[in-house]
């Protein structure tokens, strides 16, 4: 952001905040620690100070936790860090990614502020206001955006390719995302049926014998999916999509021998195919469609040690045009923190031999 009168428009790119900096404290000699400088920034009239603070200042506060060796002063639209070089930097872009992202109209939070400076630390080219004014899809009053840089490429893949796996831990988004692009794609009538699928396994348990009608027997693999659908799609129209085929939601059983034209298909828990099964599924691919298959490779629940279907075949399409695979990590995970740090204790404790 320039000093200058602010202009309409945020900018894209950010000078080098140092090239306007001065020394705040006197020269730094061998016991002095690393230089302090001093940086101010000119927030744009157009962005609301309220906005950008936060409740309380609470998205101010999460700025200085993440950064405690600067100290962050605001003084009407004026932003003054004082702190060592590096981080006064770093700062500086985070603060100029906040305004653009507010200006956009992306509410700000702490959790905002925590995944703006994760990218930012990662080094990529990718910046946080381009991940977090993406959108996806807009729908009853809320819109659908990914979190971090991984579910932006995922969702881009999906959008250039064919055929795409979203391959990660628990809490990433990779069914929530897909089913987005899914009713995102009906809207716009770029095809004419959305098809939802996953294998009927159960998850470590015996449930034994289940009363009722077959639907009613696999209604429970499926209810994550009818979830994602009632956030995305009016309830009350539901029932009138699932009766004009217009949104299906079966068990993988039910694809053999079908050929799914025009249609939008998202297979779930694909890590509880069988190699077999994945190849009958990919192979029921028609003209005009897309398919979208989600799955966690660490949580397999195929019985006697049946390889999963997930894993084979990211070996066997890995290089195929219009084929593409995202590997998503605990860094992209949406749910609570620790779910997180939970994924990457039980991926130490496997590294370690723990399964032995």
């Amino acid at each position: 952001m320039a000093q200058s009168t602010p202009s309409p428009r945020v900018p894209r790119s950010v000078p080098n905040p140092l090239a306007r900096a001065r020394t705040a404290a006197g020269p730094a000699g061998p016991a002095a620690g690393p230089a302090r400088v001093e940086h101010r920034i000119t927030v744009p009239a157009e962005v609301s100070m309220v906005e950008l603070l936060g409740l309380r200042d609470e998205v101010l506060k999460a700025v200085e936790d993440g950064f405690p060796t600067v100290d962050v002063h605001v003084r009407g639209n004026q932003v003054r860090l004082v702190g060592p070089v590096g981080d006064v930097a770093l700062v500086a872009r985070l603060v100029d990614e906040l305004v653009e992202t507010a200006a956009a109209g992306t509410a700000l939070s702490p959790d905002v502020v925590a995944r703006s400076i994760a990218m930012l630390r990662d080094a990529s080219s990718v910046r946080p206001a381009d991940v977090l004014t993406f959108n996806v899809l807009s729908s009853r009053g809320r819109t659908i955006r990914p979190k971090t840089a991984g579910q932006k490429d995922y969702v881009d893949a999906i959008d250039r390719n064919t055929i795409t796996f979203g391959i990660g831990p628990a809490g990433t988004g990779k069914t929530y995302l897909a089913m987005a692009k899914a009713v995102q794609a009906l809207q716009e009538r770029r095809v004419n049926r959305i098809v939802l699928t996953r294998p009927a396994v159960e998850a470590g348990e015996r449930l034994g014998f289940l009363p009722g009608t077959l639907a009613e027997k696999i209604d429970p693999y499926l209810r994550p999916l009818y979830d994602a659908l009632h956030d995305m799609v009016d309830p009350e129209s539901i029932p009138r999509l699932l009766d004009a085929g217009t949104v299906e939601v079966a068990p993988l059983a039910y694809m053999r021998g079908r050929t799914l034209n025009d249609a939008f298909v998202i297979l779930d828990e694909a890590q509880n195919t069988s190699s077999e099964q994945m190849k009958m599924f990919l192979t029921r691919l028609g003209f005009g469609s897309k398919v979208v298959v989600t799955g966690d490779v660490t949580q397999v629940d195929l019985p006697g040690g049946t390889p999963s279907g997930l894993r084979v075949v990211s070996s066997i399409l890995t290089g195929v045009d219009d084929v593409a695979f995202c590997w998503l990590t605990s860094s992209d995970v949406v749910r609570h923190r620790l779910v997180g740090d939970i994924i990457d204790a039980y991926a130490r404790w496997d590294a370690e031999g723990g399964r032995q």
